[in-house]
């Protein structure tokens, strides 16, 4: 027997943090595929309700019903095989792969290193100083690679001329870099185009740090 009304579908919930560049290319995904969901906001001062969620306690998380799915790169990738268009990698072959090294140089050789417990740690254990120059030598040495990378396959993107992957990536980290950590983009003149790209696309400005509803008033 059909139902009288259409069942009310509910909307995935995300966690998130405004300033977590972590969770600031979740949100470039879920708006660029356009998917509606619920923003719930995690103080990182205030989580035990939300290390029932994710016990490791680092957003983002997304909860899809009965899914949970934690780990940036694994929502993007599972928001991907779920609504597939517009797709997050290209079907060429070895476009795919610069893809997966762009995540991965972000993901693992740069986000880890200027990630805010360990940049406080450094500071505790040395001074100030030594804080800047731990994230700074992080952050220049990933983007060299990332430059070196990108400059022969880039378009108007980081792979060409379609937003793929790797541009949900680079987008937070450099905006992290230039904002929080006022890095010179000069040496890193495909990344500085790439960025400069990303400035036209809705679904990158709409989610940006300064724009999220727990910003702090003064980012705005």
């Amino acid at each position: 027997m059909a139902s009288s009304g259409a069942e009310k579908k509910e909307k995935l919930k995300l966690y998130s943090y405004w300033k977590s560049s972590c969770s600031h290319r979740v949100r470039i995904a879920l708006a660029f595929k356009g998917i509606e969901y619920e923003y719930t906001p995690v103080n990182p001062l205030k989580r035990d309700e939300f290390l029932k969620i994710n016990p490791m306690g680092a957003v983002p998380a997304l909860v899809d019903g009965d899914v949970v799915v934690s780990d940036s790169l694994a929502i993007i990738m599972y928001l991907d095989e779920k609504y597939p268009e517009p797709p997050l990698l290209p079907p060429d072959l070895h476009k795919r792969a610069v893809n997966y090294q762009a995540a991965s140089i972000v993901l693992s050789g740069i986000q880890p290193f200027q990630n805010t417990p360990v940049a406080r740690y450094i500071e505790e254990k040395t001074n100030a100083e030594e804080k800047t120059a731990w994230v700074n030598n992080a952050i220049t040495k990933g983007f060299t690679a990332l430059e070196k990378l990108l400059v022969s396959c880039t378009g108007k993107y980081a792979t060409g001329d379609e937003v793929y992957l790797a541009d949900l990536f680079l987008a937070p980290q450099i905006h992290a870099a230039i904002n929080r950590f006022q890095i010179n983009m000069e040496p890193y003149p495909t990344l500085a185009k790439c960025y400069e790209s990303y400035n036209d696309l809705p679904a990158f400005q709409n989610a940006v740090p300064e724009k999220q509803p727990d910003a702090p008033a003064s980012t705005s």
